[in-house]
């Protein structure tokens, strides 16, 4: 610290270096950088569509998930898989804070950002519940208040990070039994909340899910509660796979990943996106098949296990890129690399909102910053209560007064828009997430340059 200015490790310095020099890169070795990114962002998605989604489907079948349990919980966990691998490197390997940083930084991103994204994208109006949104958002408040409350005196306890495998295990017990909770709270206030009473008309009206194919009649599906509905009807979400609403049906097969679409610009795609869909098809199960069924779980972890190393070359893309344009440190890690880690997050939310699977994309974006707290816990209680015993894990805990705030009042204003909005994900929702996210952009970039407040930071050995 020099007159008062914090100072702050630069983000490709968590990096190996890069494929050109720095001067070789403002003289047109960025476009590969670019190009790189943008197939990254491919990868990801067919990651999603074609290996995470499917077995995130079966799973919440065989344990009789509902959407929103199921985006809670699995999806939550498979899509902020990179931000557990960056915990550990924190802890253990670079020994800095970039932990917290990108977990408590990309937050705003997850609740504004994201749920931006799922509205503006999305062609279809999706409806959504009171309690999910309730549940997970009391919970990532109580969790992210957990977190600020340990890292307020620079120090980092065994006692401490326990607790957050605590908190995380009393909201996975809320989820077990998260349908007598709903079925009770619906009674208890259905007269004082007309949401809880559209709900439970809604749920009056929905029959259990008894098949997939009615005797006669075209192929329905009915929703219900212990439904996890990740694909419905509608066959257009994605240009790289087809309908996967099929996968008891007599008929056979899914359709093999190297059969060529039938449109221009989906072949187009199809040739450019060839190499990753080779490598992926030789090492993950596509439990869409029959033959690989029963390896969905296999098909679950290694899909997020590849999300996790694509979102990781990602963020090394965007970090060299970022310095290469002169984009400062603390602009960078509130917008290019919070986007950046949550690339999985905003892919698979965008897939099951086009869907019209509302509650499953809300629980997934505010479930997965839930899980991002217990992304912290686990790293520092095994550090504090196995390997370094002897005393607590010191952190840096500069600006978090500001974090708080910021998380605090974005779970506030996602929850009120929701509601203003009649409990629907559409274009307006969409549009009022992306201004809301703006300013608290805008807020946090002045803040951290020290325009206003008094926390400005430089890069060291700037």
């Amino acid at each position: 610290s020099e007159n008062g200015t914090r100072c702050v490790l630069s983000s490709s310095s968590e990096f190996p270096e890069g494929f050109f020099t720095p001067q070789e890169r403002k003289d047109g070795g960025i476009v590969i950088y670019f190009l790189i990114i943008l197939y990254m962002f491919l990868a990801v998605s067919i990651v999603c569509d074609d290996y995470f989604l499917p077995s995130l489907e079966i799973i919440s079948e065989c344990l009789g998930l509902s959407q929103d349990v199921a985006g809670a919980t699995f999806m939550a966990a498979g899509s902020s898989a990179p931000e557990l691998v960056t915990a550990f490197l924190g802890v253990f390997v670079t020994k800095g804070d970039i932990g917290v940083s990108t977990i408590l930084g990309s937050a705003i991103y997850n609740l504004l950002g994201i749920s931006a994204a799922c509205g503006l994208f999305s062609s279809v109006v999706s409806r959504l519940s009171c309690w999910p949104l309730f549940r997970d958002c009391l919970a990532y408040t109580i969790s992210a208040a957990a977190v600020l409350a340990m890292v307020s005196d620079n120090r980092i306890y065994w006692y401490e990070s326990a607790s957050l495998l605590f908190i995380y295990g009393c909201y996975i017990l809320v989820l077990c039994f998260d349908i007598k909770i709903n079925k009770y709270l619906m009674k208890k206030f259905s007269p004082c909340c007309t949401c809880f009473t559209k709900a439970m008309e809604e749920n009056a009206e929905q029959q259990p899910l008894v098949g997939w194919r009615e005797e006669s009649g075209p192929l329905i599906r009915q929703q219900s509660r212990t439904d996890s509905g990740i694909f419905q009807d509608e066959l257009d979400y994605s240009q790289l796979s087809t309908s996967l609403h099929g996968l008891d049906e007599i008929s056979g097969d899914h359709p093999n990943v190297f059969t060529m679409p039938e449109a221009d610009m989906k072949r187009i795609l199809w040739v450019l996106s060839l190499p990753i869909i080779t490598l992926l098809y030789l090492t993950i199960p596509d439990c869409r098949r029959q033959f690989w069924r029963n390896w969905f779980m296999v098909t679950f972890l290694i899909s997020a296990a590849w999300i996790s190393a694509i979102t990781y070359v990602l963020v090394w893309m965007v970090t060299i890129a970022g310095e290469t344009l002169g984009i400062p440190e603390s602009v960078m890690g509130l917008t290019l690399l919070a986007a950046g880690t949550s690339v999985p997050d905003t892919v698979a939310s965008v897939l099951v909102a086009r869907k019209g699977n509302g509650d499953m994309a809300m629980s997934n974006i505010v479930g997965s910053n839930v899980f991002d707290m217990l992304c912290l816990g686990i790293p520092w209680f095994i550090k504090t209560a196995f390997i370094n015993t002897s005393g607590p894990i010191e952190v840096n805990s500069s600006g978090l007064t500001y974090t708080a705030i910021s998380l605090i009042c974005s779970v506030v204003f996602i929850f009120l828009a929701v509601h203003l909005n009649g409990w629907k994900i559409d274009k307006k929702l969409g549009t009022i997430c992306l201004v809301l996210y703006l300013v608290f952009t805008v807020l946090s970039i002045l803040y951290e340059l020290g325009i206003i407040g008094n926390n400005p930071t430089r890069v060291c050995g700037n």
